[in-house]
């Protein structure tokens, strides 16, 4: 493992298979752990990341590492369907089994969320209302969620970076729900488990809008399949709109045509739960007087 002036240790987890980690490297240069690395490298200088591909046949652990040396994994999205059973589900799900059991705080977006969701016993299913694409739109914290300090920051109601075709059907024993809208029954939960702990969110903090715009358009066809456009051209129309946002956060014009504000224009409040989460650490390693 790396050394760290922090003393910080990171471990990313990333499951996405193979073909979907190319497919992502062709279209906006990182796989999905990658932009965990890049985020991490910029929102904690100095900490010392690994990463791991733990839905992978040869995913193991650096040589001579536990998850007990790291601070905190971080799990990021990927195509897997929690609900299949497959090779690659089973060894996804062994790994945050043994996650929870070292007692190692995680955090997860997407399918992260999902992965700890069925690891601790609960379940995933297809999107009822079909695919969120692009954003998720009018997110609202729980009672619970406007005191928990994942959601530090965030208002009564926002918006969010997300794409995703599964959702958390039933959260397990041991968790709180954080946040929801109307597309999407948990958008954001805490889970207790077997001696560890999860902050989790269904969108996407850690990515920007170029990503956004990588993900529309790798999904083209799957998104007119599911009616949220008549061509593939509509998608490819959107797509540049974000992208052009992306170069020019501050255009006020093209944020009114996606009906987005500062919540995903403005980098630090879309990266939110992530800061928040890496806030709660540094108060757990570094505790002030009382």
């Amino acid at each position: 493992m790396q050394s760290s002036s922090s003393g910080l240790r990171f471990l990313v987890a990333e499951s996405e298979p193979p073909d979907a980690r190319r497919k992502r490297r062709e279209s906006v240069g990182r796989s999905s752990g990658e932009t965990y690395l890049e985020i991490l490298e910029s929102l904690a200088p100095g900490s010392a990341c690994d990463r791991v591909k733990p839905a992978d046949a040869d995913g193991a652990l650096p040589a001579g590492a536990s998850l007990g040396d790291y601070d905190a994994v971080f799990l990021s999205g990927s195509p897997l369907s929690l609900y299949e059973e497959t090779p690659e589900v089973r060894r996804a799900l062994a790994f945050m089994g043994a996650v929870f059991a070292s007692g190692t705080p995680s955090f997860g977006s997407c399918a992260g969320l999902q992965l700890a969701t069925v690891a601790a016993g609960g379940t995933v299913r297809q999107n009822r209302n079909g695919p969120e694409a692009g954003f998720a739109r009018r997110i609202v914290p729980t009672e619970a969620g406007r005191g928990h300090p994942l959601l530090r920051g965030r208002p009564a109601s926002y918006d969010a970076p997300s794409i995703h075709t599964d959702e958390v059907e039933t959260l397990p024993e041991g968790s709180t729900l954080l946040a929801l809208n109307r597309s999407t029954v948990v958008q954001a939960a805490e889970i207790r488990h077997d001696g560890g702990t999860f902050w989790g969110v269904q969108y996407h903090p850690e990515i920007g809008l170029d990503e956004v715009t990588g993900a529309l358009r790798r999904q083209a066809d799957d998104l007119v399949e599911a009616g949220l456009a008549l061509s593939r051209r509509e998608v490819e129309d959107q797509a540049d709109v974000v992208e052009a946002l992306h170069r020019q956060p501050k255009r006020r014009d093209l944020a009114w045509r996606l009906g987005l504000d500062d919540q995903v224009t403005d980098e630090a409040n879309r990266q939110a739960e992530i800061r928040n989460f890496l806030g709660m650490l540094a108060r757990k390693l570094n505790p002030g007087p009382d």
